[in-house]
């Protein structure tokens, strides 16, 4: 279980990031060259290191953990 305290350090961390949406641009699938990157509203994110799957589930983690913390509180 997640406690009210848990909640509230998620939620205090994905209102302090950079606002969204976020979104994943992966060489060879997304481009054909440069590095792969996160776009967002203000700097892009580049990452050494991340796979494919690393890009889109931090990329869509932006738009995921407030919807995810909407519903918790909704059904809490």
């Amino acid at each position: 279980m997640i406690s009210d305290n848990e909640l509230s350090e998620i939620k205090n961390r994905a209102e302090g990031a950079t606002k969204g949406p976020w979104k994943a641009y992966v060489e060879g699938r997304d481009m054909e060259s440069g590095s792969s990157f996160i776009q967002t509203e203000e700097n892009d994110i580049e990452m050494i290191g991340a796979t494919q799957a690393d890009f889109d589930f931090i990329a869509n983690a932006r738009q995921d953990i407030p919807k995810l913390l909407e519903e918790i509180e909704r059904l809490r």
